[in-house]
């Protein structure tokens, strides 16, 4: 019995997987955060474009 909780005590692959989770989740949010951001900005870039085309006269 000794030895097992030995063995467990120095078993740190859970704490690696743990970590591991940590950072994947770290790397979502930086994901979502940035891409909301880019979509806002995109949404902007394509409604000014389009009220330009809407408002610009036409060349004959």
């Amino acid at each position: 019995m000794t030895k097992f909780l030995t063995k467990l005590r120095k078993n740190d692959d859970g704490a690696t997987a743990i970590e591991y989770g940590l950072i994947a989740a770290l790397v979502a949010v930086a994901l979502i955060i940035a891409l909301g951001q880019f979509g806002t900005d995109l949404a902007a870039l394509f409604t000014g474009l389009s009220g330009q085309v809407t408002t610009a006269t036409p060349t004959t």
